[in-house]
């Protein structure tokens, strides 16, 4: 079958591989009909993620239909011929934390559970397409693919509607719903989002579904900041004020947000060129993996006793991270990678009802085999690119 596979660092290629086979009874194998490339995908193809291995096989956002069950997934209710979407994590639906609803550190289905406590001192759930660390599991952006724990992990999905109108229940509708709703909003909360990218974009639509007064997207590319005014946000164009901050704390009475989200994460560029040199600099000594521009600029962006919730994935350490303004303003964090399986029923049972709108990212569908250039279009915001289907 043909896959996109990393062979190193701004090196994607589609290649013919091994079809996907049945390895434990818990498996399933799905046609992929429709699969996406991720913000996080960005952080292999730019090198910043580690434990990669050249051959690996990319994508963590795919839906298709059943083709293949092992007989474990098939005694739990999977048959050939459901058709389903992917989360990006594995979840054995079993363990202490499935059971709390955690789904993203789900205590089984890494199988490089060891290496994942060295990096962040705990296991995490297996992903799919991902770095080693996190299980090193072939991914979705590919003809087939195997599903480990296939019956807990799958979502099932109506027979009928169009790919587009599901795909993103797999990673970043969620994503950008948890983000809004891990920060407790309420009618009386100004949000500010910072980033219109895909992620972005669910966010900032979730907070207004979840009754914020007012949310403020802030971004400098015009297309996706036009995605988020289609929405019903405010805009804050950052290439047209000198100060983000005294901006945000002219526009909410003199305190800031109640509420703000990072939806960028790692991979930031900030308005402060010595800052952004500096991080910069500090990432090529590896003296931190990431540059936390967004993350600093939320915690001092927020009101007093309010919350900064980030979706926007960081990988390792950062420095100069500002730990005095997020205690002596009493702020609450909240983060970590998305419990989609927490989410998705209702999110599912919100697009039907047209609550969401769920293709709102989408600006690009092209062949599988396109997506190698694809990549670079989207890392480098070309062609109004916000976010590509790939169609096996």
């Amino acid at each position: 079958m043909k896959a996109i596979c990393w062979q190193g660092k701004k090196d994607m290629r589609c290649e013919e591989v091994p079809d996907p086979r049945i390895e434990h009874p818990r498996d399933a194998i799905i046609k992929v009909t429709t699969t996406c490339i991720c913000g996080s995908d960005l952080h292999l193809y730019d090198g910043l993620i580690p434990t990669m291995c050249a051959g690996d096989v990319m994508g963590h956002e795919p839906m298709g239909e059943v083709v293949e069950v092992g007989p474990e997934a098939k005694s739990r209710g999977l048959k050939v011929g459901d058709r389903v979407v992917i989360p990006f994590q594995m979840t054995c639906g079993e363990c202490e934390q499935c059971l709390k609803g955690n789904f993203s550190v789900c205590q089984t289905t890494n199988r490089n559970a060891d290496l994942a406590r060295t990096f962040f001192g705990d296991t995490t759930a297996g992903l799919f397409g991902y770095s080693h660390i996190t299980g090193g599991y072939a991914g979705g952006q590919a003809e087939y693919m195997r599903v480990p724990f296939a019956a807990t992990t799958a979502v099932k999905l109506p027979k009928d509607g169009p790919d587009e109108r599901y795909i993103f229940l797999s990673d970043i509708l969620p994503t950008g719903w948890q983000a809004a709703a891990q920060a407790d909003i309420t009618p009386e909360d100004t949000v500010a989002v910072w980033g219109c990218g895909p992620v972005g974009l669910f966010a900032i639509h979730s907070a207004i579904v979840l009754g914020a007064k007012r949310v403020i997207a802030i971004d400098d590319v015009d297309e996706r900041l036009e995605r988020a005014r289609s929405v019903g946000a405010e805009i804050l164009d950052r290439r047209t004020v000198d100060n983000v901050l005294e901006h945000l704390r002219e526009i909410t009475g003199g305190h800031g947000p109640d509420k703000c989200i990072d939806a960028v994460g790692m991979e930031a560029h900030g308005p402060n060129k010595m800052l952004h040199l500096l991080d910069k600099a500090q990432t090529a000594l590896k003296l931190e993996t990431e540059r936390p521009t967004t993350l600093r600029e939320a915690i001092m962006a927020c009101k007093a006793a309010g919350t900064v919730s980030v979706p926007g994935v960081y990988g390792g350490a950062s420095s100069m991270f500002p730990t005095g303004a997020m205690m002596n303003k009493g702020l609450t964090l909240r983060t970590g990678q998305t419990h989609v399986r927490r989410w998705t029923d209702d999110l599912l049972r919100r697009i039907e009802e047209g609550q969401i709108n769920s293709t709102l990212p989408i600006t690009h569908t092209v062949p599988l085999g396109r997506a190698p250039e694809m990549y670079k279009t989207f890392r480098d915001k070309q062609d109004g690119c916000i976010k590509v289907l790939l169609k096996p």
